[in-house]
């Protein structure tokens, strides 16, 4: 009987996603191999060039399949590698699901505000740079004309390190490593603190949640409580759209809607957690997932 097809799972901790991975991809006649890209590595000795732990003994010395649901951080040095063994196993013709580039242009916030602007897709105004004469000067300007910013790490998640700009002063420069990724703060308060996460799978919302907080920073992992939303009209064409400015194969977007009625993209998520989503949606995620997967696998 033939050996079932090898998905890597590629996480540092598999914890309940990988859980709910492994019992998806079970169910459906894969078999789940769980390692970390930072133990991967380039080998030119090895076939393919790469070596990848729990494949070593395939005959090419790859999986069928791969599943990215996380990337540790560490130096640029380090995470140019682990992107270097997403991008050589894409070559090699094994599907990357988010495929490395995608992720490279959702985890670095200043490509993903400006993919969405080029794609015409409403977004709050945003400012990236380096210099933090012309940090202070958008911060000016903005005040000036009544606008207040959010100040965040060009590389995050979860409303890690997220604030607002007291007044008309910039945090220290180390703070945000010397890269500054302003943008206009949208008050939600009105309707209490609040804004939706779509689900996107392929080209269609699979479901989308209203997240529900205590303060302006709506993220489930800060404690926001999530309430299912109807997947349809603006909020799942705008969430689709996005997706697909980034070339995504699935995404978790954010979205937001100011006093004046438009909704707006904010974030676009390529390894996004879907834990609070399941707690409100009526089908098993996880699933929907690798069933999404599943005709890429060879």
């Amino acid at each position: 009987m033939p050996e079932a097809p090898r998905v890597l799972v590629a996480t540092d901790d598999a914890g309940w996603h990988g859980r709910r991975l492994d019992a998806a991809l079970i169910a459906r006649g894969l078999k789940p191999v769980t390692a970390s890209l930072r133990d991967c590595r380039i080998d030119l000795t090895r076939p393919s060039g790469i070596a990848i732990p729990g494949f070593e003994d395939a005959l090419s010395g790859l999986p069928h399949a791969v599943f990215v649901r996380g990337i540790s951080g560490g130096s640029l040095e380090q995470i140019t590698l682990r992107l270097d063994v997403l991008h050589a196993l894409q070559a090699l013709g094994v599907p990357v699901f988010n495929h490395g580039r995608a992720i490279e242009k959702s985890v670095d916030k200043a490509m993903t505000s400006l993919l969405l602007h080029r794609a015409g897709i409403p977004t709050p105004p945003t400012w990236a740079c380096e210099s933090r004469e012309q940090a202070q000067a958008v911060v000016h300007a903005e005040a000036a004309a009544g606008h207040e910013l959010v100040i965040k790490p060009l590389f995050g998640s979860q409303g890690i390190g997220v604030q607002r700009v007291a007044g008309r002063q910039l945090p220290p420069p180390e703070q945000f490593r010397h890269a500054y990724y302003l943008q206009r703060f949208v008050d939600t308060s009105e309707a209490g603190w609040h804004d939706f996460r779509v689900f996107v799978i392929g080209r269609e919302v699979a479901a989308a949640m209203i997240r529900r907080g205590s303060d302006w920073i709506s993220n489930v992992a800060q404690g926001a409580r999530c309430e299912a939303v109807p997947a349809e009209g603006e909020l799942a064409r705008l969430a689709v759209d996005a997706a697909a400015a980034l070339d995504m194969d699935y995404a978790g977007v954010d979205l937001i809607r100011g006093r004046d009625g438009q909704l707006m993209v904010v974030e676009v998520n390529g390894i996004p957690a879907w834990r609070g989503l399941q707690s409100v949606c009526g089908f098993d995620v996880a699933q929907r997932l690798v069933d999404r997967l599943l005709p890429k696998v060879a």
